[in-house]
C-alpha cells in the first residue's frame, strides 16, 4: 500500500502573485447546533486561512450569535441567512456539510436510544443533508460528522469526500471498517473515503493511500472539524483525492510539530525526519537546521492550537 509523502504536497494549487479576489477559492460550511456550536467555527477558522472566502450557514439561531461574537476576532467569514443558502452553494467551489449537526438531543440519552429516528434533532439533520446533497449533486462536497451519522449512503454525490471515523463508517455502510470494504464502497458510490484513526486511510475507486503520523493529542475534541475545514479548503482548488490525502497528512504533521514544541523562530524540521525516530528525540531540545529549537510539549495542545498552527506548518513545509 502506498504511503503519502510530504513531497506530494507540491502538487497542490498555490495562489498566483497577481491573483484577484475569489481566484483562490470560495467555500460554504453548513453545520452547527445548540449543543455543538464550536464545531463549524473550528472548521471555518481553519479554512479561512486557505481560501479567499468562507460562507457559514446554520439553521440554529444560537450558533449565529456565537458566530457574531467570533467575528469580532475573526473577520474572514460571512455568516449568511439560512434562506439564502442555495445561492451561496451555487457560487462556492466546494461545500462542507455536517460539523456540529446533531444526531440526538441530549447526553442523557441512553446509547441504545441514540438513533436519529428517535430525535427531532437527528431528523432535522437528515432532512437538511438529503435535501442539499440531492439538490446540488454536481458540486464538490465534503461530508462529515452529523450528516454522516444520519444519511443514507445512496445520497453520496459522485466524487464527494466523506470523513468518517471507524464508528461512523460502520453506521453509514452497515459493517466494520476494513480497507477492502472501503475500496468496495468507494467504487460503489464513486466517492473518496477518509477513514480517520492513528493511521488514516484515504480510499478511492482506484487506490488506497496510508497516512501516517499524528499523536494522542489528536484525540481531543475538534480535530475532526479541523480536518473537515482543511479538506474543503483544499478541495476548492484541487482534485478530491489529492485534497483528502493532503489535508489528512498536513493535520497529522502539524500535530506532530506541536507535540515536539513550537520553535521560537517558527523554523520547522521536515515531518518525515521527525517521525522516523520520535521516541529517541522528543524529550530533547534540538536544532531544526534553521536556528530554532524544539521543546517538548507532548499532548498538551488543543484544537484551537492546532487550527492556529496549521497555516504556519503548511507555509514552511512547502518552502522546503
Amino acid at each position: 500500500m502506498k504511503e503519502f509523502k510530504k513531497e506530494e504536497l507540491t502538487k497542490l494549487f498555490r495562489p498566483h502573485d497577481n491573483s484577484n479576489g475569489e481566484d483562490n477559492g470560495q467555500i460554504t460550511i453548513i453545520g452547527g447546533s445548540e449543543l455543538f456550536h464550536g464545531a463549524p467555527i473550528l472548521a471555518l477558522k481553519t479554512a479561512s486561512r486557505i481560501v479567499d472566502m468562507v460562507f457559514f450557514a446554520t439553521p440554529e439561531k444560537s450558533v449565529g450569535m456565537v458566530a457574531e461574537l467570533i467575528k469580532s476576532k475573526l473577520m474572514s467569514f460571512i455568516w449568511i441567512p439560512w434562506d439564502d443558502l442555495s445561492a451561496y452553494i451555487e457560487k462556492s467551489d466546494a461545500i462542507l456539510i455536517g460539523p456540529g449537526f446533531m444526531r440526538f438531543g441530549s447526553e442523557k440519552t441512553p446509547e441504545s436510544d441514540r438513533h436519529f429516528d428517535n430525535h427531532n434533532e437527528g431528523k432535522t439533520t437528515r432532512e437538511i443533508t438529503e435535501k442539499l446533497l440531492k439538490k446540488f449533486p454536481l458540486k464538490k462536497w465534503v461530508i462529515d460528522a452529523g450528516s454522516l451519522q444520519t444519511m443514507d449512503a445512496e445520497w453520496i454525490p459522485e466524487n464527494a469526500i466523506i470523513t468518517p471515523n471507524k464508528k461512523e463508517f460502520e453506521t453509514l455502510f452497515g459493517a466494520k471498517f476494513s480497507t477492502g470494504l472501503a475500496t468496495e464502497m468507494a467504487k460503489k458510490y464513486k466517492c473518496i473515503i477518509v477513514a480517520k484513526g492513528p493511521e488514516s486511510y484515504v480510499t478511492s475507486a482506484d487506490e488506497t493511500v496510508l497516512i501516517k503520523g499524528g499523536n494522542a493529542g489528536m484525540t481531543k475534541g475538534g480535530t475532526g472539524d479541523i480536518l473537515a475545514g482543511l479538506t474543503v479548503a483544499l478541495l476548492a482548488k484541487n482534485e478530491p483525492f489529492l485534497s483528502a490525502c493532503a489535508a489528512s497528512y498536513i493535520e497529522k504533521a502539524a500535530a506532530d510539530e506541536l507535540y515536539c514544541g513550537y520553535q521560537e523562530d517558527h523554523g520547522l524540521q521536515p515531518v518525515d525526519e521527525l517521525s522516523s525516530d520520535m521516541s529517541s528525540s522528543l524529550g530533547k531540545p534540538r536544532s531544526s537546521g534553521r536556528g530554532g529549537r524544539h521543546k517538548k510539549v507532548g499532548t498538551n495542545y488543543n484544537a484551537d492550537d492546532l487550527a492556529d498552527f496549521i497555516p504556519e506548518y503548511f507555509k514552511m513545509v512547502l518552502a522546503d
